[in-house]
């Protein structure tokens, strides 16, 4: 039923051996630094790549501050601990999302509330939002309350599907009508733009990944970006252990977390970094082959939304039912084309399952449908 769908993207990659989703390329400096990094003996936590890497890093989405972790996860627990969330508090955030994004909500013992997401962007929608908070949230002293809980709504966490920018800049002014802090997780988009402003940079904070299978990689690692001088300093602190600065005393002044990424990680990064616009220019002329290929065909490849310049980190097509997605799967994984159906709802896992919820009518119906198809940045 779908052999001309899988021939393409045989073509495409030039190989009738197994393709897989996404897979890391690495064609710059990576083993130089690699060799620099272990000729310096400084492999662990402290090291010349992670400074040149949070420089970096910061330079390229225009942020001012970053500050590397040890996982993208890492980044976002920490980042709702530093404006302020604690146990019992509230996060909103979507359902549609890959399940770290709660999970890291948990962490801090805080709960989460989902809200749906727009069809076109796959992320968090500002209608839902809004609705959500003019039916169940009022202000008091300068903090949002859930007038249905009374818990303290602390943090909203949106994220950027795929790759693709949700309406970020109608999002961050409802948090600020509410005093809700706006942490965005921008985990799978790097090189993604909304508006000509990059994702990530819009919050209070932003998170990004740099996981084995993400557009650059350091085989783990994440990074907090923010322009708050104050907030990345207390990151910065917070992931260190909390350990007070001192020629040898071990003296920490509250609990702190081991969320350093490792100099030899960020030698890594600093070199795929180097070839970010490469990798991005090819996923470009990829979506492009993808698109003009969908549009004959009864299914609907994912475009950029409108004012947003999306990375396009994972292809993603969409179906016309849960049927012919799970035939889809079914045929394309059997043929060697490794293909991967969106996530099960957070609001449906049995952690989150009584989670507070608004309509999400858009979540249930992506859910059934959509499908990423092989991404990795074409050899050559």
């Amino acid at each position: 039923m779908y052999k001309d769908v899988i021939d393409f993207i045989k073509s495409v990659y030039k190989t009738d051996e197994f393709i897989p989703l996404h897979e890391p390329r690495f064609i710059g400096n990576e083993k130089k630094y690699l060799n620099e990094c272990i000729d310096s003996t400084f492999v662990s936590s402290v090291g010349e790549f992670v400074d040149r890497f949070e420089s970096s890093i910061a330079e390229f989405v225009g942020a001012r501050y970053a500050v590397a972790t040890s996982n993208g996860t890492s980044a976002l627990h920490i980042s709702l601990l530093a404006v302020g969330v604690e146990s019992g508090d509230e996060v909103i955030t979507q359902p549609l999302t890959f399940v770290a994004t709660c999970n890291a909500i948990s962490y801090c013992n805080a709960i989460p509330v989902f809200v749906d997401v727009d069809r076109d962007t796959m992320g968090m929608s500002a209608i839902s939002l809004k609705v959500f908070l003019e039916e169940n949230a009022i202000v008091e002293n300068d903090t949002c309350i859930n007038k249905k809980t009374g818990k303290a709504i602390k943090a909203c966490v949106p994220m950027h599907t795929f790759g693709h920018p949700c309406r970020i800049d109608e999002i961050k002014e409802i948090c600020d009508k509410y005093n809700i802090s706006l942490v965005e997780d921008a985990a799978e988009s790097l090189g993604s733009y909304y508006k000509d402003k990059h994702t990530g940079t819009f919050g209070k904070l932003g998170v990004f990944s740099f996981n084995g299978n993400k557009i650059i990689t350091s085989g783990g690692g994440g990074c907090v970006v923010t322009d708050d001088e104050e907030i990345a300093k207390k990151i910065k602190h917070m992931t260190t252990t909390a350990k007070v600065p001192h020629k040898w005393e071990y003296k920490h002044d509250m609990t702190g977390y081991n969320y350093r990424m490792p100099n030899i990680n960020a030698a890594l990064l600093v070199a795929q970094l180097e070839n970010i616009s490469v990798f991005i220019k090819n996923k470009h002329e990829l979506a492009r082959m993808y698109e003009n290929y969908f549009s004959t065909k009864n299914m609907t490849f994912v475009k950029s939304p409108v004012n947003s310049e999306a990375n396009y980190w994972l292809n993603s097509i969409i179906l016309n039912s849960k049927e012919d997605r799970d035939s889809f799967l079914e045929e394309t994984n059997s043929r060697n084309v490794m293909t991967r159906p969106i996530w099960c709802l957070m609001s449906k896992l049995d952690m989150y399952k009584d989670a507070q919820c608004g309509d999400l009518d858009n979540s249930v119906w992506l859910e059934s449908r959509v499908v990423n198809i092989p991404s990795s940045v074409r050899p050559g």
